[in-house]
């Protein structure tokens, strides 16, 4: 090696560059914060962050203790850490959650990077504070016109049920992090959340690993995770119980009135979820929604999903598109709900239905599940509409069964696609298949494995159900019609072309098989 080459004449650099920069570490103590679980300690915890910002960087750690506060704001290169036994709660009075004027939750940081909140203590929202606990919220009469059970759909005759309780007015989420580059939320247990848990707005590098976020189930919109118009995210190792969505990948309005939200839209790219446990009152895995971006590149895997309202849900009501997404290795149970909640107990839900009256609608495609094992006490559902043709879903080892539930004369035998502009399309009576597939087109299926419980209401019907399709294969489904109509065909597929059913019965299986009408084979 020459004494003067190109690497001894970088060494010095590299050397430089290999040495991080010496952060500081500054206990909230050491600026007048009091763990007594009364004392307000929004300045003193506000202090010792901007003082590692000042510095250059740091920790401002929260040691054993009950730190009562109001809004507080991360800084660029500034880790929140809470020591074991640490809990930093959440002040029950609103007037404690201002920023310039606005209303925002309990950690509001915007325009930042390099922001971390990491554990092993708690952070607490105080969310009960600001319920009617003892009072359900009612669903409105309009809402269930179209239900099979109309003014008795979900019907409780006494107590809460499964909720919602009644919210009083409260904070907005509990944190938020608003055009942030390189985020990191590690180890924390974040509980009772008065409203969206975590939530991530424009935010690009994103990673959340072993946070526990357990809320009050019965609480309305306690959303876990919260990704409107991010890229590059990385969710893995976390157990989230909600009354609400767990995870939810999403855009927004242009005029949504919420903080955090910029009113710009970006597309949302490269989403990695895998090892994770999800309880919710509404979708485990909300994908899309009223107002979206483009979504595309999601692999999720390795999750369970339980005691859930809907499993996983893709929604298209607008512009942009949902595309390239993969699950897999996953195990879902879902079941039916009392209450306003979203959701009909289905394991897998994609639909794609306007919302708005004007401006185009986008496209779901590509989509593939495979190695799922769900038990639910609904159907699966892949609904798209005629100006918004589903392509390109594939099911690859799924088996599933459909258990009978003890709400079936009450909520049972309903498609629900909120949000969605025609009324009638919103919560309605339908016919169950163990799979319903309208308008699609190169619907793949292979080795579904269906299942039914005893149960006997007449909406249930057949095994795999599709209409209006342009491109159907089935091959190795094993299964049969609900036990309620023994007549009825395993799989009936109406008005569509082209279709190949490579699977035979098996020796005793039902005679009715195979129902075609007006379908072309081609």
């Amino acid at each position: 090696m020459r004494a003067n080459g190109p690497l001894t004449t970088l060494l010095p650099w590299l050397l430089l560059a290999a040495v991080p920069m010496q952060a500081s570490d500054h206990s909230i103590l050491d600026f007048g914060a009091a763990g007594d679980g009364r004392t307000l300690n929004t300045r003193a915890i506000q202090r010792a962050i901007d003082r590692c910002r000042d510095e250059g960087g740091g920790r401002a750690i929260v040691p054993a203790g009950v730190f009562v506060t109001g809004t507080l704001q991360l800084r660029s290169r500034v880790e929140l850490r809470l020591e074991r036994g640490a809990v930093l709660r959440g002040s029950t009075d609103l007037a404690d959650y201002a920023l310039d004027g606005r209303r925002v939750g309990l950690l509001y940081t915007e325009d930042a990077e390099d922001v971390a909140i990491t554990g092993p203590g708690d952070l607490d929202g105080s969310g009960d504070a600001f319920m009617a606990l003892a009072e359900a919220k009612k669903m409105p009469p309009a809402a269930t016109q179209y239900t099979r059970q109309r003014d008795h759909f979900r019907e409780v005759t006494a107590g809460l049920g499964d909720g919602p309780v009644v919210p009083r007015d409260r904070p907005f989420q509990m944190i938020i992090f608003s055009n942030c580059r390189n985020v990191t939320v590690r180890d924390a247990r974040i509980t009772n959340a008065p409203f969206w848990t975590l939530h991530f707005a424009d935010c690009d590098g994103v990673i959340v690993n072993g946070v526990r976020i357990w809320n009050n189930v019965m609480v309305p919109n306690s959303d876990g995770i919260d990704c409107t118009s991010c890229s590059n995210v990385l969710i893995s190792g976390c157990d989230i119980r909600t009354g609400d969505d767990a995870l939810v990948f999403g855009g927004y309005d242009h005029h949504f009135d919420l903080p955090g939200f910029h009113g710009i839209r970006h597309d949302s790219e490269n989403v990695v979820v895998t090892n994770c446990t999800l309880l919710s009152r509404s979708s485990a895995i909300r994908i899309g929604g009223a107002d979206q971006n483009s979504m595309r590149r999601y692999a999720f895997s390795n999750l369970v999903i339980y005691d859930s309202n809907r499993g996983i849900g893709i929604f298209l009501r607008e512009e942009g598109s949902i595309e390239d997404m993969t699950f897999t290795n996953l195990v879902i149970d879902t079941r039916l709900h009392t209450g306003d909640w979203w959701g009909q107990g289905e394991p897998i839900h994609i639909s794609a239905v306007r919302n708005k009256e004007r401006g185009p609608i986008g496209r779901i495609r590509n989509l593939k599940f495979s190695h799922v094992i769900a038990t639910g006490e609904s159907g699966m559902v892949v609904f798209g509409t005629p100006e918004s043709v589903i392509a390109g879903v594939s099911l690859e080892d799924v088996t599933f069964r459909l258990r009978a539930s003890p709400l079936n004369a009450t909520a049972g035998g309903n498609f629900d696609l909120r949000p969605v502009l025609d009324p009638k399309l919103q919560l309605f009576s339908h016919d169950i298949p163990a799979l319903d597939a309208e308008y699609v087109r190169d619907l793949r299926i292979r080795d579904l494995a269906v299942a039914w419980d005893e149960v006997r209401e007449p909406y249930f019907t057949n095994g795999i159900a599709v209409a209006h399709f342009d491109g159907v294969r089935i091959d190795g489904f094993r299964g049969g019609a609900a036990p309620a109509h023994p007549g009825t065909a395993a799989i009936a597929l109406r008005d569509g072309r082209r279709f190949e059913v490579t699977a035979a019965p098996a020796a005793g299986a039902q005679a009715n098989w195979l129902a075609t009408e007006r379908v072309t084979a081609d």
